[in-house]
């Protein structure tokens, strides 16, 4: 019973580890993204995929070794932690750019920077999904 109530303390505490690397994570990589959105005028796509790039880096390293306390070799964990990435950072941020697109933000003042924390709050959830069942199980 004992060793139960550990595994599900430990289990639960992924969400919390993966929120407070988040923070980090996400704090770097958007201030990234406006950074080069808005100070150096790169495009959507450049600033959201450089920003979550560098945000990513960060990420494998610290949930890797803190958030999951994963044990699997790098060069699988490298391999599914970047498809599971791709894939949420394709998703959410083409959502992101659609509601741009459709004029749902556009008319505010500053759509394109709502859009961008909205679709990182979409990215945040597949991430952790997506890490938590495939990459660090």
């Amino acid at each position: 019973m004992h060793q139960t109530i550990k595994n599900y303390y430990n289990k639960s505490n992924t969400v919390i580890r993966f929120i407070g690397v988040g923070i980090i994570n996400t704090t770097i990589g958007i201030s990234l993204i406006f950074l080069l959105l808005n100070v150096f005028g790169f495009s959507y796509w450049i600033s959201t995929f450089i920003g979550n790039g560098i945000g990513a880096i960060i990420s494998y390293i610290l949930n890797r070794n803190f958030t999951f306390n994963s044990n699997v070799n790098n060069k699988k964990g490298i391999v599914l932690f970047l498809f599971v990435i791709l894939v949420s950072y394709y998703v959410s941020y083409n959502i992101g750019y659609s509601l741009i697109n459709k004029n749902v933000l556009s008319t505010n003042l500053y759509g394109e920077e709502l859009s961008i924390l909205f679709a990182a709050f979409i990215y945040t959830v597949l991430n952790y999904l997506g890490q938590r069942y495939l990459t660090f199980k």
